[in-house]
């Protein structure tokens, strides 16, 4: 999760296991960046850069190609939606069309609260339990369009009270 405070101790600490210059770093280098802090910030990217020796434009074009990559903070509970063929075909987008109806937000979008993001992913490999939802990295299969506000509900409920 994001944390403001330790984003420049944990960047130097991550910094430091990789060789300088070594643009082969890079992917494994950004892949724990996000891990630690959960998304890239501009000022990774910037640090990133000066320390393999690569341009920002270069290592941002490089991130945007790869979807895994979030250039936002996610919220406290991230919400990934299988959008595969095998789900999509069991009501992926309905699930889609109601989280975006609930929480206001689009696919890829944080709510102003910090409390939910969304993401929509090309595929989960649960094909046979579609469609499937990811809900800070526990899966629920079978998901349906109508259990989504209440499953926000208890989320909200849970958040809140902790």
């Amino acid at each position: 999760m994001f944390r403001p405070d330790q984003m420049a101790a944990d960047l130097k600490t991550i910094l430091r296991k990789y060789k300088q210059g070594r643009r082969e770093d890079l992917i494994p280098l950004l892949q724990e960046i996000q891990a630690d802090t959960g998304f890239l910030s501009e000022e990774a990217i910037v640090r990133v850069g000066s320390h393999l020796g690569l341009s920002t434009t270069k290592i941002y074009g490089l991130a945007t190609f790869y979807d895994q990559f979030r250039f936002i903070p996610s919220g406290k509970v991230h919400f990934k939606i299988c959008h595969g063929t095998s789900c999509f075909l069991n009501g992926s987008q309905g699930l889609i069309d109601k989280f975006r109806e609930e929480l206001k937000i689009a696919p890829g979008q944080t709510t102003r609260s910090g409390n939910f993001s969304v993401e929509v992913v090309p595929c989960m490999g649960g094909c046979y339990h579609g469609p499937v939802i990811m809900v800070n990295g526990e899966y629920q299969i079978h998901v349906r369009p109508e259990q989504v506000p209440d499953l926000i509900k208890r989320l909200k409920h849970i958040i809140e009270n902790v």
